[in-house]
């Protein structure tokens, strides 16, 4: 079986874009994509996005994303898979790749959720959960996520405050990142001291409203050697679960994760310990904890423990978020993976700034679709990584 590599890599600012549409802020991020990997041309276009029929009333993006950048005659189509869209989109664009069918492909993600009050966008995200069972009680996407952090902190015996860690550890990465929707420190005891929305959730452990695109060219081992470009290898793996955690045998358990965590892994011939930088699904604070022990990278109820040292910072030992996950740049939802993968490839590629982490050789991402039933683990490696 052949590679796949990341070649190039584009977004926008993540922010409520009033002057701007969705269309032309996938168009924008798929262009710089583009510029930066050298190419003019690709063989086809998946886009990923959750909300445009709600929001935008419009459906057919992929069609319409190849008219606009005069691409149009390829195939270019639409993957959804709740908050984990953007790296679904990318996990169906590699497997074109792998399969000899395409030398390069386009992945763009966008969402412009600011043309949606913020009550919409609650009930858009609550459609990541069996509407039969948790819409029909009337249980909102923030509730569902309190009841996991309610149930953590029982069974742990934790504080708040060893879940709160995690805003402000992403807040503290995206502080002056040009991108970041909120650049700007936030600390432990300002989060603690905001309100609450589902106790214990605090405002200032969710992911904002916020709009915005990127992008990411993928390409094959043919076309790699051709092109001037670091090459930085791309290996990804996906699972599913119940929809809801509470049907699980464990809620505070995601197998999904586990297992696609454990198969990009193995598919990318790397250990736990050699992972340089991690991209965490922190749509919500606990979403964090959970997340980072059931991919193995913390023990069970201690990963606020580990933040909390620093193991999380830029410095520490495995450094989370590095320009400010969900929480501080931003959560465009079908644009949200790509992001990731994006900001992982400048780090590998050393173009991460005063963000860069010191001889990144290896990153992962972790893309979460509603509370753990879509996981998709992507795993980075620089060519030179045997």
């Amino acid at each position: 079986m052949g590679k796949v590599y990341v070649a190039g890599a584009g977004f926008t600012k993540i922010a409520e874009h009033w002057e701007k549409s969705l269309e032309q802020l996938m168009a924008e991020a798929a262009a710089k994509a583009l510029e930066d990997a050298g190419i003019s041309g690709v063989n086809s276009i998946y886009v990923a996005n959750m909300a445009a029929e709600a929001l935008q009333e419009q459906a057919h993006l992929g069609a319409l994303l190849a008219e606009d950048l005069n691409l149009s005659g390829i195939p270019a189509f639409r993957v959804e898979a709740a908050e984990a869209s953007g790296a679904a989109a990318v996990y169906a664009a590699s497997s074109e790749i792998l399969s000899g069918k395409a030398d390069a492909v386009l992945v763009v993600g966008g969402e412009k959720l600011s043309d949606g009050l913020a009550e919409e966008v609650t009930s858009i995200l609550l459609m990541g959960q069996r509407q039969e069972y948790v819409g029909y009680i009337g249980a909102s996407f923030t509730a569902l996520n309190a009841l996991l952090y309610q149930l953590y902190l029982q069974r742990y015996n934790l504080s708040e405050e060893d879940v709160a860690i995690f805003p402000a550890i992403s807040h503290e990465h995206a502080a002056g990142v040009k991108h970041a929707q909120y650049p700007f420190k936030i600390s432990l005891e300002k989060v603690l001291a905001s309100p609450y929305v589902a106790k214990p959730l605090r405002r200032f452990e969710i992911s904002g409203i916020g709009d915005g695109a990127a992008a990411i060219v993928l390409v094959g081992e043919r076309l790699a050697e051709k092109l001037n470009t670091e090459k930085t290898e791309l290996y990804i793996a996906a699972a599913t679960d119940y929809l809801t955690p509470f049907e699980r045998e464990d809620p505070l358990y995601f197998p999904a994760l586990a297992r696609a965590s454990r198969e990009a892994l193995r598919m990318a011939s790397i250990e736990r310990r050699e992972i340089d930088l991690l991209e965490l699904h922190d749509s919500t604070s606990i979403m964090a904890a959970v997340s980072l022990e059931s991919a193995g990278l913390a023990e069970r109820g201690k990963a606020g423990k580990l933040a909390k040292a620093g193991e999380f910072n830029l410095g520490g030992s495995l450094p989370c978020n590095t320009f400010g996950g969900l929480k501080a740049r931003g959560h465009p939802i079908g644009a949200t993976g790509i992001y990731q993968i994006a900001e992982i490839y400048l780090q590998l590629t050393e173009r991460a700034g005063g963000n860069q982490v010191d001889g990144a050789k290896v990153g992962m991402a972790q893309s979460i679709g509603g509370l753990g039933a879509t996981a998709i683990t992507t795993v980075l490696k620089r060519g030179d990584v045997e």
